[in-house]
């Protein structure tokens, strides 16, 4: 779950960049990338990120809201909230 956390965060990320480009200079990367703003690349990129988006939204819920990123000190600080 780990592992799902971390690439649904870097892809929400690059969704992010994607829309703030677009917002401020009219640049869209994913059609930069993939040559066409309608190809099968391009709509794989944003499904991908969408499902990420889905992703970071019902992961929390699932882990009795946390997002899981593997944080080492995860179980010290619970301990220290449990005294």
């Amino acid at each position: 779950m780990i592992i799902a956390n971390y690439i649904a965060y870097v892809l929400t990320l690059i969704g992010a960049l994607n829309w703030g480009l677009v917002g401020i200079f009219n640049f869209n990367l994913v059609t930069w990338i993939c040559g066409a703003y309608r190809n099968g690349w391009a709509i794989a990129i944003y499904v991908l990120i969408l499902l990420a988006a889905i992703w970071l939204i019902i992961s929390p819920i699932i882990s009795r809201g946390m997002l899981d990123l593997g944080c080492p000190y995860k179980k010290e600080m619970q301990d220290k909230d449990k005294k």
